[in-house]
């Protein structure tokens, strides 16, 4: 590494978000990103920024975490955070009780603030700990036998059955006990 610059991959590491997060901060504070190529990876252009960047980038992030916690989880989502929680919400629980929403969530009370404009009726009816990786796998395996209306939007006859099939999907992932303390949320 140049004494003088670090690559937006160490720079993640150190800050301790994903690679798209940091690239998302640096954006919002109006840092630009300079390419080099890099021995250390094969001859590919690798995006860097200056230390003096470096440093402003961790005074945000540190900034954020002296914020409230529903602060820092509000863009949990857009920085790339890798825990959280996969959740069944319930879109029409009277109306249309076999309608429901899942996916992964860094702040469930948010996602469920954000689904409560267009359903304003939305519960949550379960969250369970969960790897951002995991979402596809997991929408893919607890819908299998319903009715696809959006991209994460279903209907099912068996409500029960799809929050039982999740339980089980769940049951059989590592534990993420840690994972469930840093994201303020807790399995319903």
């Amino acid at each position: 590494m140049n004494d003088d610059r670090i690559s937006v991959i160490e720079a993640a590491q150190a800050v301790g978000y994903g690679k798209q997060g940091v690239f998302k901060l640096l954006n919002r504070l109006g840092i630009e990103t300079f390419k080099e190529r890099s021995a250390d990876h094969n001859g590919q252009a690798i995006a860097y920024i200056s230390l003096d960047y470096f440093r402003l980038l961790q005074s945000d992030v540190a900034s954020r975490q002296g914020a409230t916690t529903d602060d820092l989880e509000l863009d949990g989502d857009s920085l790339g955070l890798d825990y959280g929680v996969f959740y069944l919400i319930k879109l029409e629980p009277t109306h249309d009780p076999g309608r429901f929403k899942v996916g992964f969530a860094t702040n469930i009370n948010e996602r469920l603030r954000t689904h409560r404009c267009s359903a304003p009726f939305s519960q949550v009816a379960k969250t369970w700990p969960c790897k951002r990786l995991w979402e596809r796998t997991a929408i893919d395996c607890v819908t299998a036998t319903c009715e696809q209306l959006h991209t994460e939007v279903f209907r099912t006859d068996d409500l029960v059955g799809v929050i039982t099939t999740c339980d089980n999907f769940f049951a059989i992932m590592p534990s993420l006990v840690d994972a469930e303390d840093s994201t303020g949320d807790s399995a319903k």
